[in-house]
């Protein structure tokens, strides 16, 4: 078992060592942990923010300022 800490709410959880989260978590440091709670709120909230047609989803620049 992994101990992981969400990033938002501080709520510490333990998963499995062989799941694929855990493995993405161990060997990609920049990635960050969810719990579930916050994961639905937040989808929850983009989704309704979604809806609004206000939503504008920024691609992030390419190397040599190609797309």
């Amino acid at each position: 078992m992994v101990h992981v800490q969400c990033a938002i709410c501080d709520k510490i959880e333990s998963i499995e060592d062989n799941s694929l989260l855990a493995k993405r978590l161990i060997n990609r440091k920049a990635h960050s942990y969810l719990c579930n709670t916050c994961n639905e709120r937040i989808a929850h909230k983009t989704k309704k923010r979604h809806g609004t047609g206000k939503f504008n989803l920024y691609n992030s620049k390419k190397k040599n300022g190609k797309k």
